[in-house]
């Protein structure tokens, strides 16, 4: 259930044209979640496949990170979210879904 929580709020913040250029993986506990920036209109799913960067992260604390009750450098110290691939793609990341 929260998988779909997460899955719906990504969709919300990435609106169809992100500018994200890239393509991005939450990985939780319950499932993926996939956010594909390259194609216009952005798309959503829940598809287990290779992106530009992972975030490994339990879907509790994506859900606060999105909504900015977790600080995502706090997080990464202490082991509560793990970044693999692009840090380019990561920052790109922070900054579309910092905190809404």
């Amino acid at each position: 259930m929260s998988l779909q929580i997460l899955t719906d709020r990504i969709k919300n913040i990435l609106g169809t044209d992100s500018g994200l250029g890239a393509t991005a993986k939450f990985k939780t506990e319950e499932g993926s979640v996939f956010v594909d920036g390259k194609t216009v209109p952005n798309s959503v799913s829940n598809e287990d496949v290779e992106a530009d960067c992972t975030f490994e992260v339990s879907t509790k604390n994506a859900l606060k990170l999105l909504d900015g009750d977790l600080n995502a450098m706090m997080a990464l110290m202490t082991g509560k979210l793990k970044i693999d691939g692009d840090m380019g793609v990561a920052m790109k990341i922070a900054e579309t879904f910092g905190g809404k």
